[in-house]
């Protein structure tokens, strides 16, 4: 909080022959009042144009200058600068004498500009000091003088403006001036020192090191010149002891802030006390005990610095320049003391003193930003300790006036960001808002980008980035945030010295993404590297140190994972200890308390169920409740104590069987469901938690729990976050197993629709998430049609940058449409009601795998109530086997990938190995038909329904089994869907009226070498051009097929047919890919593309329909992919082909979709795939050559 010193500049009084220790008593004042009236006198009595005239009113104006440096009154600061202008005025242009008058002015211009900030003044004295050197010769004895006064208004200029250019030019003219003074001038010293201070001012905008080096150098050399009894040497010696202080900023060595403490104090000494610098000199002297304060943590150095600080005040009068300056220090010093003593009267004097600054400060000062920060950062102490918003409302407005008032290009604008940026993070820690953490990440990514890469400040602001990333990254998952937030750590800790005073703070930073790494991948490494960083961090803390609490919490988080890893009651007892010790150091009013409380309550929550000790479970509910009720109602950790408050509620009731518990656990689940301001990750842990607690013993309440955890997908699943990123926090969160877990929930409570409703919540979320990005817009105004379509087209590419900014302006679009009549549930999941008409063209079978048993739910039309099917016959263990005996026949049969000869057309009488597979293959089908199929036709056929089309949602277990193979004779027409909202959307699109573009596309090899040669691709692609004879026919065939030139095919054309490999990855899903030549197609690019009129797709490749077993069964395999994408109806392959069957099939299904010349419709595919599968079949192939073929879509 101690801010940096200002290294003293020359203001030119030498250049007026005062001496900077004259007396400044009352006598001296009278004898100039005397001297100057008789000057007066003398000038009125001299007629205009008198030769001498110009001479005395310069005379005049020095007299009136030394006054004002004097005693600073302003109205003799003005009478100087009229009286040098009456004699520059009567001066000839080529008079000797009118360079000094000329430089005498500008000195006082100068001075009127450092006293007022009046801009104009300054640019009045650099344009006078110019003319002044333009009129003095190379060889003149004045001319370094003149160099130098240049200079030092162009520094003046540098430090309102922050122009780098101004600087260079400075330190150019008074290097000149140093260079033309020889070495024992009596202004050597002087030129010397100025020319340091900006080499200061260089090393404090760009951080070069050898500038800081040099202007130590130099400065030594200038206190070295100067005697002991100079009147300058105090001066030299308070600016040596600011270069040691910036020194000990930069590398952290004590050694250097003592020395600047030894050498201030020694400038002090032989500073009279009513001198006019002896406030100026006791400020940095103070400045200095504060950095020491923070170093050391010894209260006597901010007592000392406070009091000291104090006097400057006091002595500093209230119309002076230099007051506001001081009171910022002062209000420093106030809230340093608050910090580490937590009186709020001295926050409230902070307050109160920074205010005063402000009030003095004139709204384009240059200062103004300082005051405005310091303030916020007052208000934000209050707002932590009192927990008012308003004082953060009104501290970010500060901020942000401060950063408005920042020159983008000036020195101070990435420290001013960084203090907008804590702000913004600390209203999202409050309110959860990632609007606030997005402008937090932001404005901090500016301040870094704009602080050069060997800036002592570099390091500190790395360090908040980070902490904004992590938070992003445990708010939305994403690994990349985390894998930035280490990097950025790692370089923090890089740049910050053994010695340094932040890097204990930096190697915190380091542990606390360490630990970030360790709760998602759990590797041990990660925590074992969080405790080596934290325990250093801790080494070199002091004990009294009010970090060390937090370090302290830190370490005791990392050696709880190592209990838990190691099971060691000795390790346990260790978390215990040290949580205790943290909750000791923190005061009861502490803001930070509840945090430290949870800390010590889950450690010991953790005791209890090792040892079973009630004495333990009812300590931590002590700690969780007082945390409770130190936590405000609309703080976002409130929801999360309270549902860590009804798991130990939950645990008691499991021991004491007390009703009373049972319903504290409802009660706080239900309230903390109700805190709108929750993290959702957390809360969806939560909410699961409370279902599987409610299944046991309130089962009414597992309908609530689950409903809360669905609600909160949209949140976690995040709109400015890509695919993968979806797709990893769906895996992270398992919830493929929560919406099995809800669906059978649902069903036993008899509330199918309900049931239907969290299904498609749960496996659509995928699809549901990329709808909204694809949204109708026919009932909006085309104004906001307009903005919604280019934000979401926007978010659907995932090419932007900034996508979190992105979504945050879509949502609060999506607020304003939702506030009109008639549009309150736009965009917002669809009700039963709704998901119904996915059965107008034939009913839509679920099949929901459980633990607890396996059932399926029937929507047989959009009018009628969803129909159960029980399934006693199917458990979760036979699914799997049944899915193991399937896997192994296919590797029997050589299937894995579509290869030339996989599987052959043979004889099975004579193969008894074929004979032995073919068998297998008829098992599982009549297991199929026996525990699944049979059951939902006996279902169907009780209403009515025995023939037309039939649609198959298969979930969890259930996924990749053939149930359109499973009948002998089937009277249905099969289809599968991934989700309900896929074909709703396919359903509602309307077919063209038009002969269709249609795409073909073939590789016979990839050009990765010849066993990638597929053979039947040529002979595929002849058979669909005999038949599709037209124009619109487009192929792309071999060396033609590159990544780039399908997805342009893929734009163009409605009808698409692929030939070529393809492979399902199942450890990434959004890897599976068509393999093209020189390149792949991966689900995630399908799933970016944006097809808009697209009607069928035809993938003749391996494995493009089998989905993902251990995931929600959505838009996980390559055909649901295009679906998912716009394409109404696919056709795909549960796993690889026979090479020979592609053309076979291709012929049978075109044919009798452009027979006769006819328009195909994509709602006829699926019959033309049943009629050429049989056609297929009825050649007596093998099982595994036609049952892999499936229909999806419409």
């Amino acid at each position: 909080m101690s801010g940096q010193e200002v290294d003293p500049i020359p203001d030119d009084q030498h250049e007026l022959h005062s001496e900077p220790g004259a007396n400044v008593g009352p006598e001296a004042s009278d004898s100039d009042s005397a001297e100057i009236q008789k000057m007066q006198e003398l000038i009125e009595q001299m007629p205009a144009g008198h030769p001498d005239l110009p001479q005395h009113q310069e005379k005049l104006g020095n007299a009136f200058a030394q006054r004002y440096h004097k005693l600073g009154g302003l109205k003799d600061l003005k009478e100087a600068i009229f009286n040098k202008q009456e004699a520059v005025k009567a001066t000839r242009a080529d008079d000797s004498e009118r360079a000094g008058r000329l430089h005498t002015l500008a000195v006082s211009l100068t001075d009127r500009c450092r006293r007022l900030r009046d801009q104009n003044d300054l640019e009045a004295a650099l344009k006078i000091k110019q003319e002044v050197l333009d009129l003095t010769p190379t060889d003149h004895p004045d001319r370094p003088r003149y160099l130098q006064a240049l200079a030092v208004s162009l520094s003046d200029r540098y430090r309102q403006l922050g122009d780098l250019d101004d600087l260079g030019s400075a330190l150019q003219y008074n290097t000149e001036a140093v260079d033309l003074t020889p070495a024992n001038h009596p202004d050597r010293p002087s030129r010397l020192h100025t020319l340091a201070a900006f080499l200061l001012d260089r090393y404090r905008r760009l951080g070069g090191l050898d500038d800081l080096e040099a202007a130590l150098k130099i400065k030594q050399e200038v206190v070295n010149l100067a005697p002991a009894d100079h009147p300058d040497r105090p001066r030299y010696l308070q600016a040596l002891a600011v270069s040691y202080s910036d020194r000990y900023r930069r590398l952290g060595d004590l050694k250097d802030l003592e020395a600047a403490i030894q050498i201030d104090q020694e400038a002090m000494d032989l500073t009279p006390v009513n001198h006019p610098d002896r406030p100026g000199r006791l400020h940095t002297l103070a400045v200095f005990l504060s950095d020491r304060y923070q170093q050391l943590r010894n209260l006597n150095d901010l007592e000392t610095a406070l009091k000291i600080k104090q006097e400057v005040v006091s002595l500093t009068p209230t119309d002076h320049p230099d007051r506001p300056r001081c009171l910022q220090a002062l209000a420093a010093s106030y809230s340093d003391k608050y910090r580490r003593l937590g009186d709020l009267k001295d926050l409230e004097a902070a307050i109160q003193t920074d205010q005063e600054a402000m009030d003095l400060t004139p709204a384009n000062h240059p200062d103004r930003s300082g005051c405005l920060q310091i303030l916020a950062v007052s208000l934000l102490d209050r707002f932590r300790r009192l927990g008012n918003l308003n004082d953060l409302e009104v501290a970010l407005k500060t901020q942000q006036s401060a950063v408005a008032l920042t020159p983008k290009d000036h020195p101070d604008r990435p420290g001013c960001l960084q203090a907008l940026a804590v702000l913004f993070k600390d209203r999202y820690w409050r309110l959860g808002d990632l609007q606030d953490l997005e402008a937090a990440l932001q404005t901090e990514q500016e301040a870094v980008d704009l602080t050069p890469a060997d800036h002592p400040e570099r390091s500190r602001r790395l360090r908040s980035l980070t902490v904004s990333f992590t938070d992003r990254f445990q708010r939305l998952g994403d690994l990349d945030d985390l894998h930035t937030a280490l990097k950025h750590n790692m370089e923090a800790v890089d740049l910050t010295p053994a010695g340094h005073p932040d890097r204990p703070g930096c190697l915190q930073s380091l542990a606390a993404s360490f630990t970030a790494r360790y709760q998602r991948l759990r590797d041990m490494k990660d925590i074992e590297s969080a405790v080596q960083a934290t325990q250093e961090a801790l080494d070199l803390t002091p004990m009294n140190h009010p970090d060390r609490a937090r370090y302290l919490k830190s370490l005791t988080e990392s050696f709880r994972a190592l209990s838990i890893q190691s099971g060691k009651t000795e390790d346990l007892e260790a978390v215990i200890q040290t949580a205790q010790e943290v909750v000791n150091l923190i005061p009861t009013n502490h803001p930070d308390r509840p945090k430290y409380l949870q800390v010590l309550a889950v450690s010991l929550s953790d005791r209890y169920h090792r040892s079973g000790d009630l004495r333990d479970l009812d300590a931590a509910m002590q700690k969780v409740q007082e945390a409770v009720d130190l936590t405000p109602d609309n703080h976002p950790n409130r929801a999360g104590l309270l549902q860590n408050l009804a798991v130990l509620f939950a645990d008691r009731y499991r021991r004491s069987g007390n009703q009373m518990d049972l319903e504290l656990v409802h009660i706080h689940y239900v309230v903390s469901f109700n805190t709108s301001i929750a993290d959702p990750e957390l809360s969806w842990k939560a909410a699961l938690d409370w279902a599987a607690f409610s299944e046991e013993f309130q089962p009414l309440d597992a309908a609530a729990a689950y409903q809360a955890a669905f609600h909160l997908l949209p949140q976690i699943l995040w709109m400015g976050h890509t695919i993968p990123v979806w797709h990893a926090a769906i895996n992270r969160l398992d919830i493929a197993s929560a919406t099995s877990a809800a669906v059978r929930s649902f069903s036993k409570l008899g509330r199918l629709g309900s049931a239907v409703e969290i299904l498609e919540q749960g496996v659509g979320t995928t699809f549901h998430q990329m709808l909204q990005l694809k949204p109708d817009v026919n009932q909006l105004s085309p104004d906001q049609a307009a903005v919604l379509q280019k934000l979401s087209s926007v978010l659907y590419s995932g090419t932007t940058i900034n996508l979190g900014m992105i979504e945050l302006e879509r949502m609060e679009l999506l607020k304003q449409i939702r506030k009109q009549p008639g549009l309150e549930h736009f965009l917002f999941p669809k009700p039963y009601s709704a998901l119904a008409h996915a059965a107008r063209n034939g009913p839509v079978v679920i099949l929901n795998s459980h633990g607890e048993g396996c059932d399926g739910i029937i929507i047989l039309n959009p009018d009628s109530e969803p129909a159960h099917v029980s399934l006693p016959g199917v458990t979760l263990r036979e699914l799997q086997s049944q899915q193991n005996i399937l896997k192994q026949l296919l590797r029997q049969c050589n299937i894995n990938v579509r290869t030339p000869g996989s599987t052959k057309l043979s004889d099975h009488s004579e193969d008894l190995t074929s004979t032995v597979i073919q068998k297998g293959f008829k098992e599982v089908l009549v297991w199929l038909w026996t525990n699944v199929v049979g059951p939902v036709y006996q279902v169907l056929g009780s209403h009515g329904i025995d023939t037309g089309r039939l649609w198959w949602l298969p979930m969890g277990s259930f996924s990749g089994f053939p149930f359109h193979a499973s009948a002998a004779d089937d009277p249905f027409i099969h289809s599968y869907t991934a989700t309900l909202g896929s074909l709703l959307e396919a359903q509602s699109k309307k077919s063209s009226s038009t002969q269709p573009d249609v795409g073909v596309i073939g590789v016979t090899h990839t050009g990765c070498g010849s066993e990638n040669y597929l053979k039947g691709v040529e002979e595929e692609i002849k058979q669909i051009q005999s038949i599709i004879q037209s124009p619109n026919l487009k192929c792309l065939q071999g060396e033609q097929a590159t990544p780039d030139a399908v997805k342009l095919q893929l734009q163009s054309c409605s009808w698409i047919h692929f030939a070529c490999h393809g492979t399902q990855d199942l450890v990434e899903p959004m890897k599976s890919r068509l393999l093209l030549y020189e390149g792949n197609l991966e689900l995630e690019t399908i799933l970016q593309m944006l097809f808009l009129d697209t009607e069928f797709i035809f993938l003749a490749a391996s494995q493009t329909a089998m989905g993902d077993a251990e995931l929600v069964n959505e838009s996980f395999h390559i055909s649901g992919g295009f679906i998912a994408a716009g394409f109404k109806s696919a056709v795909g392959t549960l796993w690889s082909m026979n090479d020979e069957d592609g053309s076979v099939v291709a012929r049978l299904f075109y044919y009798y979709l452009f027979r006769e010349g006819r328009q195909p419709q994509a709602s006829d595919t699926a019959e033309a795939l049943n009629l050429a599968v049989k056609e297929l079949r009825a050649a007596n192939v093998p099982y595994e050559r036609w049952v892999p073929f499936v229909h999806l879509g419409v």
